[in-house]
């Protein structure tokens, strides 16, 4: 598959990108916001793109034409406002489902936040990126677009596991960021995590066997 990766520069996003670039399956194209950042993985014959999630759904078209599917990683950074995170992480997310629509993009792979469907499981001091991922979620789920929506717990930088444990048992906890690229990448032709939405901790099944047995 020819795969877009929106949100290639952030943490999760660079492990994807490189994970592809070596893969012999799937081809990736890099979509990130500055110049200089397409400059670095052009440098290493990865193909990237410059886009501007606040930009217009027309513009995202072209970027997006061609694609086999969508990994949605994009944010807005917890550096910024909670006006960046209404733009980029719903708004933003939103008009690549719109794009993906027009351009007969129809795999479409988005990651969320644990319990984000769960309003009474949310962090109060992280409510606005909740909200985001939330409705963000569910107009995925409302798009027609063949969707996987995957909700990690804690995030950490530490080396990858190939653990996970998913779906209702995956009770509050972290997982590397490696690990939730592997999943990412992994979930793409898996048909079990087709039209699904799960959470995703590191645990006890190695990832194949998990997305497998999702329920």
């Amino acid at each position: 598959m020819n795969v877009i990766v929106i949100g290639a520069n952030g943490q999760i996003g660079q492990h994807v990108v490189n994970e592809l670039h070596q893969s012999n399956t799937h081809t990736v194209t890099a979509v990130v916001r500055k110049k200089e950042q397409a400059e670095k993985l052009m440098n290493r014959n990865i193909q990237a793109i410059v886009a501007d999630l606040e930009g217009s759904v027309e513009d995202l078209e072209k970027v997006i034409t061609g694609a086999d599917a969508i990994i949605f990683i994009a944010g807005s950074g917890g550096h910024t406002g909670p006006d960046k995170t209404l733009l980029i992480d719903l708004d933003g997310a939103v008009k690549t489902m719109e794009a993906a629509k027009q351009a007969g993009v129809e795999r479409y792979i988005m990651v969320s936040a644990y319990d984000a469907d769960k309003r009474q499981n949310w962090n109060e001091g992280m409510r606005p990126y909740y909200v985001a991922k939330h409705y963000a979620d569910r107009m995925l789920e409302a798009s027609g677009l063949n969707y996987t929506i995957v909700r990690p717990g804690g995030l950490v930088n530490e080396p990858a596991i190939c653990k996970i444990t998913v779906g209702a048992e995956a009770k509050p906890s972290t997982i590397t960021r490696e690990d939730v690229a592997h999943t990412l990448i992994a979930a793409l032709e898996n048909k079990q995590t087709y039209h699904r939405s799960f959470n995703v901790v590191n645990g006890e099944h190695s990832i194949e066997t998990a997305l497998n047995n999702l329920n």
